[in-house]
């Protein structure tokens, strides 16, 4: 019984990190087995802590938080360095953003997240990273539950999120939908790279 609670607790703990509709995390840990009629309610030993070798255990196999991609690819904390990420409060703001990407030729993405989102809080800290290596770059987060933005999100027609727009001398140079990493960083490169 306390095995389960321990379980439901960090599955709880993985759908926020992982977010809630991702399919990893239905392979990251097996439904814990149901009790036969013949089970007891009460554990006859105590149940046993929880490893301290970042694992979980579940049935026979052994979950290392090591092994998963999330925690090889980035560190846990935010970053510390400058950032050019500017938040978008108005409509006002994004169209002065906007003019100052397309008429003034800057460089800048234009990021539709939304607080709920799971993949926005996984990609989150990893634009954070992005935008220090590219400090020449803007990034202008727009939170797509902010009143007074639904006309702007209809015109671009934004519909899921995270949503990235590229721009690049002046024009819409690429588009990211989605929590893809490797799409994102790449294009960062091909897009924004100086020698």
């Amino acid at each position: 019984m306390a095995r389960n609670s321990i379980l439901s607790s960090h599955r709880q703990v993985l759908r926020q990190i992982i977010g809630s509709n991702s399919r990893t995390f239905q392979t990251l840990l097996p439904s814990p087995p149901t009790p036969t009629p013949t089970s007891s309610l009460f554990s006859p030993a105590p149940p046993k802590p929880f490893p301290s070798g970042s694992s979980i255990l579940s049935g026979s196999s052994r979950v290392h938080f090591s092994n998963l991609p999330f925690f090889q690819s980035r560190p846990l904390s935010s970053p510390s360095g400058p950032s050019n990420i500017v938040l978008i409060n108005s409509e006002n703001d994004f169209n002065s953003s906007l003019s100052k990407a397309q008429d003034d030729s800057v460089p800048a993405i234009f990021y539709f997240t939304a607080v709920w989102c799971g993949p926005c809080r996984f990609i989150g800290p990893i634009i954070g990273e992005l935008s220090e290596k590219y400090p020449h770059v803007t990034t202008y987060k727009i939170d797509i539950d902010q009143e007074g933005l639904q006309s702007i999100l209809s015109k671009l027609n934004i519909t899921s999120v995270p949503t990235l727009h590229f721009f690049q001398n002046g024009k819409k140079a690429a588009e990211v939908i989605g929590a893809d990493v490797a799409r994102l960083t790449n294009t960062m490169e091909k897009l924004y790279k100086t020698d």
